[in-house]
């Protein structure tokens, strides 16, 4: 072996025992990094067991299990009025659109605390946030001037408007002092009613001890049939109490 080889080994030798460039490292930023992830590890921990004690507020949702008139609707009244007037198809059947619930309150215009109150109550009448609504024009008679805020309203559908009509047929009306049944000549012509109640206490959910004032309201049915009597039928079918031919209008 030539002198050249052995200088080339020896090199080699030499540069097989230095070690690779890991060693070059300052142990202490080495731990300042351990500490900076185990911080990071701690803060994500943290954070994570906030979240889990703090869940999301569930958002307001309508009757979890399907009304019964809505149920009752479907099974029994469609099948029936498509016998009774010959309905080509279950389209052409008169349903529910909507409801429309209205409390109106006059004295707002000289103490707004007072729609506040209707509102709350109107509220938890239907379960439903009522919508405020103003005046479209002045009139110095009664110093309301437009704009100003005179009643508080809910439109009512879906499922939530099923629940309404079950609670209105089934528990309110029937608190009502001397009873008889609802009138039949409130309907508009276009197949849709309006029924006046006179007293909001007839539904449970408003407590008695919290209310300062009696006041009515108007619960507006409107249907998709075409004329008054193919409304009533359906109203009649769904279970309301119109009042009998021998009690009157």
């Amino acid at each position: 072996m030539s002198d050249k080889d052995k200088d080339k080994q020896e090199q080699k030798g030499k540069g097989g025992d230095k070690p690779q460039g890991g060693d070059k490292r300052d142990p202490a930023g080495a731990e300042k990094a351990a500490q900076r992830a185990e911080a990071k590890a701690r803060k994500k921990g943290e954070g994570d067991a906030d979240k889990a004690e703090k869940p999301k507020a569930a958002k307001p949702s309508g009757p979890k299990v399907p009304a019964r008139i809505k149920e009752r609707y479907v099974k029994e009244v469609v099948p029936t009025l498509m016998k009774e007037r010959n309905y080509p198809n279950v389209m052409a059947v008169p349903r529910l659109r909507k409801i429309v619930v209205n409390m109106g309150v006059g004295e707002a215009t000289q103490n707004i605390k007072v729609l506040d109150a209707a509102m709350e109550e109107l509220g938890r009448i239907t379960g439903q946030r009522p919508a405020m609504r103003r005046s479209r024009k002045s009139i110095a008679a009664f110093r309301l001037r437009q704009g100003m805020p005179i009643a508080a309203t809910v439109t009512l559908r879906g499922d939530r408007m099923y629940e309404f009509v079950d609670r209105l047929f089934n528990v309110a009306l029937p608190r009502v002092r001397d009873f008889r049944g609802v009138p039949t000549n409130s309907f508009d012509g276009r197949g849709n009613y309006t029924l006046g109640l006179k007293d909001q206490l007839i539904f449970p959910e408003v407590d008695y001890a919290k209310v300062e004032k009696m006041r009515g309201m108007n619960v507006t049915f409107v249907t998709s049939a075409r004329t008054d009597e193919e409304s009533k039928l359906l109203l009649q079918h769904l279970g309301m109490p119109f009042r009998s031919q021998q009690e009157g209008r």
